[in-house]
């Protein structure tokens, strides 16, 4: 499983931990997450990333941890070229590549020589493209998708543009949904760990949370909650997450600008802990995106029984119902948010159906032991395509 960056840690955690309890033989290719230590160790998994796993252990500025990670990596990769000239793993499941938005061709390489070996490569797809980069970088994910043997997305719709837009061939690709985060944790002190956000039981909480870039839709939001707040509403928005520097500014701003006086806004990276309170004092989530892949953010909405307000996108439509499990509006339109975050924090009852709703759709263990018992599926097909 390989993710030698701590990319998408949560995902290789939970992922790894059901394959494992599918009787998988998993090693997991991935460094310590620096803003969450145990985040393999508390779910059993010890990682193996070649060599060294050192920067993740330490919190650095971003532009020097940047630097010893991509030194980091580049040992382990050696490493792990030495370990599979001796003993190649049967498949090799990439979770993330970083170095290709650097047009640095070492994983590429690593790939190659790989499959040079016998091993084969499964892709999980979590952006198509990096996001908020248009064309920049479409040669060469046409490249990564056709050199893997097998592709993983999480919707159809990804899969028809893999197709449209990659040639990518609809045999190679399989469709398994993304599993929730952090249903598994307790809600431990809530009342004291959510004391610095400035919460109130008469005041209905929505809360948008992430690390934030610009199409995930901060600013269409506030746009939206200036109609919230010119109705007289007492609910409070809450935007917590991490982000770029002039993007947080740029948020601060907007605020002002609009005169908001009930939004909460905390950029920093939260603990788990914290996490789960929010979700769970919150009233309504809100994803207000303008395009998505996937999102870990809407599975953990999922998973804690959450109302949600969504953007009307092909992957939120596979999932969710508008009017049923969520309120869907189209991308992009701060007024018909506005007017669907109006209608979520004034009707009680509507919130409570619509939790229900998402509650009975089961996300948790069962998700991800389901989600590991197909991706084996797919190994074995890819060493023994006579057995499935």
């Amino acid at each position: 499983m390989m993710d030698l960056w701590a990319t998408v840690p949560y995902y290789t955690a939970y992922l790894s931990k059901a394959l494992l309890a599918d009787g998988v033989d998993v090693q997991v290719g991935s460094i310590t997450y620096y803003l969450h230590t145990d985040c393999f160790s508390g779910r059993g998994i010890q990682v193996e990333p070649g060599l060294l796993d050192v920067v993740g252990r330490f919190e650095l500025p971003k532009l020097p941890r940047s630097i010893l990670k991509l030194g980091e990596a580049m040992l382990n990769l050696m490493a792990l070229v030495v370990r599979f000239g001796i003993s190649p793993p049967d498949v090799i499941h990439v979770q993330y590549l970083p170095m290709l938005r650097w047009k640095l061709p070492l994983d590429f390489w690593f790939l190659a020589y790989c499959r040079w070996r016998g091993a084969r490569i499964v892709l999980t797809v979590h952006d198509l493209m990096p996001h908020d980069t248009a064309e920049r970088y479409k040669a060469t994910f046409l490249e990564l998708y056709q050199r893997v043997d097998a592709i993983i997305c999480h919707s159809d719709h990804i899969k028809r543009r893999l197709g449209e837009e990659f040639a990518v061939s609809a045999e190679k690709i399989a469709v398994i949904p993304h599993g929730p985060f952090f249903y598994d944790l307790e809600d431990r002190g809530s009342a004291e760990t959510l004391a610095e956000f400035d919460l109130r039981e008469d005041e209905p909480m929505v809360l948008w949370q992430g690390i934030i870039f610009p199409y995930k839709g901060i600013d269409l939001l506030l746009e939206a909650w200036q109609m919230v707040e010119a109705s007289g509403s007492r609910a409070r928005l809450l935007v917590v997450g991490t982000g770029a520097p002039e993007l947080l500014a740029q948020i601060r701003e907007q605020v002002e600008q609009l005169d908001l006086q009930r939004v909460g806004l905390h950029f920093r990276f939260i603990s788990t802990e914290e996490l789960v309170a929010l979700y769970r004092a919150a009233d309504v989530v809100v994803y207000p995106y303008r395009a998505i892949t996937t999102s870990g953010a809407l599975a953990t909405g999922l998973a804690l029984g959450k109302c949600i307000v969504a953007s009307d996108l092909p992957v939120f439509r596979e999932i969710l119902t508008d009017g049923e499990s969520a309120l869907l509006t189209a991308a992009g339109d701060p007024a018909a948010l506005g007017r669907a975050l109006m209608e979520a924090t004034q009707d009680v009852g509507l919130r409570g159906r619509m939790s229900q709703q998402v509650k009975e759709m089961k996300f948790g263990d069962n998700s991800w032991l389901t989600i590991a018992e197909k991706t084996a599926a797919i190994y074995t097909l890819l060493q023994h395509p006579s057995v499935i």
